[in-house]
């Protein structure tokens, strides 16, 4: 079976949706998981604060990884459990549901083209804005050039507002999508605290650590 399937089958069968696996140098298997996401149904629940994953998760998840990958001989040295930092990628829809009204940054598979219509460079595919629905049920980012403010600068009210610019997409024209790893000093958190558990697989508990590069 393959470590993909092994994995997602694994966390699944624990209660928990699987958000990335990376392999990295030195023999590091990454895994990260979160916890199913419901869509708020009334107003009491939205905007409460959403439950995140514990070490203690991490801990259930890693023991019974290290089972299942022992029992289909995956090629690992050490495993590593976490909860999605501030950078999560968004891949499934229920993704971009969860996390309408948030800074993402975005990455096409082919560049703007003609599609630009001179708004930005032809050649763009990165972008960062505010996730929003779309008129028609799809997805857009909107986001101005404006330049951020330089700590106590002072912005004049007669200065007029910098346009707008929306960027429509489907999921499929995206060849990576994230949450913006921007911190607010003035109380914003993460929805999803990282947290993370590292452990050898049985047997190779006396490995010393290695410098991973990603």
């Amino acid at each position: 079976m393959a470590l993909q399937q092994v994995v997602e089958q694994t966390v699944a069968g624990l209660g928990y949706d699987l958000v990335e696996i990376e392999r990295s140098a030195g023999g590091l298997l990454r895994v990260t998981i979160d916890l199913p996401w419901v869509a708020p149904t009334s107003e009491a629940v939205i905007g409460a604060p959403e439950p995140f994953v514990t070490v203690e998760d991490c801990e259930k998840v890693t023991r019974q990884l290290q089972f299942a990958l022992e029992v289909d001989g995956a090629d690992y040295k050490r495993l590593e459990v976490s909860s999605p930092g501030i950078d999560r990628p968004l891949r499934h829809e229920q993704d971009f549901e969860r996390f309408v009204g948030e800074v993402i940054d975005v990455t096409l598979k082919a560049p703007m083209g003609a599609a630009a219509g001179g708004q930005v460079a032809a050649n763009r595919k990165k972008f960062r804005g505010t996730l929003e629905r779309a008129d028609g049920g799809g997805w857009q980012i909107v986001w101005s050039e404006a330049p951020e403010p330089k700590p106590g600068q002072k912005i004049s009210k007669k200065r007029a507002p910098a346009p707008l610019h929306a960027l429509g997409f489907a999921l499929d024209e995206l060849r990576e999508a994230r949450l913006a790893p921007i911190v607010d000093f003035k109380g914003r958190r993460p929805k999803t605290p990282a947290g993370s558990l590292e452990q050898a697989p049985e047997g190779l508990s006396d490995i010393g650590d290695t410098d991973v590069s990603d």
